[in-house]
């Protein structure tokens, strides 16, 4: 009996579920978008270089599964029962993942890992049976993939079940398998390695979810900074950082949306291998943009609990933020457009200025000059566009 789900579940081509977003995947969001959360949170709470590299392994690790998801959700089509169910049953898998966060490196380090290998193990080894019957190649490619993950998840294992001062590095190293067998193709010996350049990926839909994510991190961020806003007295100070934190966050939000994301998928459609300028766009130089709205998360505890504190910690949070988001969304048009934004240039320019001076600031003030240089950012993005004539979207 030939092995394979019966039922084609591939994206049908041609039409318009090849690129639509579907609703169930935006559920799948959401709960990743809370661990982005929860990683703020811990980053706040531990402002120390081994805390920040344990951000980074969150961040990282959440990013990675998110995003190999989402490749998955561009072949096969989510209003088919058999993969609405599977993206799901993931999504309870990573909700478990992200309440565990908090602890990851402590006493959850096991539920953590445990969940992070079911969800990627799971996620792999469905993507081999929904589709052996109906496309071999891309069933070879994932089972590639599912070797790799099995390799890197003894690492995941490994580091949570062994002596605390082990699971930073075997996780790092369970990272670093993962990342060099996406950068291989995924390389098995006897069965030869996934050819990137071969992908018939959907640019519409990578485009629209990648952006949709970006839109919910930036709300979720937003009402997280509300709510502990609203959860103690409105002094002047609080105030005046709850304005910066809208700010930085309204002209995040125009820097992404005003033309960028618009254009992802016509440079997809017009690439002429859209696989691999798919990953360089929405895999490596988006992790810089996601990061950046994690560190905005932190950045804005530390204006509404530590106005007036100054140290090399709060710098970090206060600007990390705005200057990961500029540099990502550079190196992103930078991929699709073969250019280099001037507006994005010259505000990774005004925040190193704000850097220089901040030794000499508090984080308040340093937190509104970094607002104030994002503002100038977001105009010079729409001056731009308008001086080169770019179609209007909306």
């Amino acid at each position: 009996m030939a092995f394979g789900l019966r039922a084609d579940v591939l994206r049908p081509a041609d039409t318009d579920r090849a690129e639509r977003v579907t609703y169930v995947e935006l559920f799948f969001d959401l709960v990743f978008v809370f661990g982005l959360n929860q990683v703020a949170a811990s980053l706040a709470e531990n402002q120390t270089p081994l805390g920040a590299l344990e951000g980074v392994i969150m961040v990282c690790a959440l990013w990675w599964v998110w995003v190999s998801t989402t490749w998955v959700t561009n072949w096969l089509d989510p209003v088919k029962l058999p993969v609405r169910v599977t993206v799901i049953v993931l999504a309870f898998i990573a909700f478990v993942m992200s309440t565990s966060i908090s602890e990851a490196f402590g006493e959850r380090a096991w539920v953590f890992a445990l969940a992070y290998v079911v969800l990627k193990l799971g996620r792999a080894g469905f993507m081999v049976w929904a589709t052996r019957r109906h496309d071999e190649r891309v069933a070879d490619d994932f089972t590639n993939v599912l070797v790799w993950a099995l390799a890197s998840s003894a690492f995941w294992i490994a580091g949570a079940l062994l002596p605390q001062p082990l699971q930073l590095p075997l996780w790092a190293a369970a990272l670093g398998v993962e990342l060099t067998g996406s950068l291989r193709g995924y390389p098995v010996p006897g069965r030869g390695r996934m050819e990137i350049d071969r992908w018939d990926v959907s640019g519409g839909h990578l485009a629209e979810r990648s952006a949709l994510f970006v839109l919910i991190a930036l709300g979720e961020g937003l009402l997280v900074t509300g709510f502990e806003f609203v959860g103690e007295d409105a002094t002047p100070d609080r105030v005046i950082a709850v304005a910066i934190a809208f700010v930085a966050a309204a002209s995040c939000w125009w820097i992404y949306f005003d033309h960028g994301e618009r254009i992802g998928a016509e440079a997809l459609q017009a690439a002429g291998a859209p696989g691999r300028m798919a990953r360089t766009a929405y895999v490596w130089v988006h992790l810089l943009i996601v990061a950046g709205i994690v560190l905005l998360g932190v950045g804005d505890k530390e204006l509404l609990g530590n106005p007036h504190e100054q140290s090399v910690p709060a710098t970090v949070a206060v600007l990390g933020g705005p200057m990961l988001f500029l540099v990502g969304t550079m190196l992103f048009r930078r991929v699709l457009e073969r250019r280099w934004m001037r507006a994005q240039l010259a505000g990774i320019v005004g925040l190193v200025v704000v850097l220089a001076a901040a030794p000499w600031l508090e984080p308040l003030s340093t937190g509104a000059l970094a607002a104030l240089v994002l503002v100038p950012t977001a105009a010079g993005e729409t001056i731009e566009r308008y001086r080169r004539r770019a179609p209007e979207g909306g």
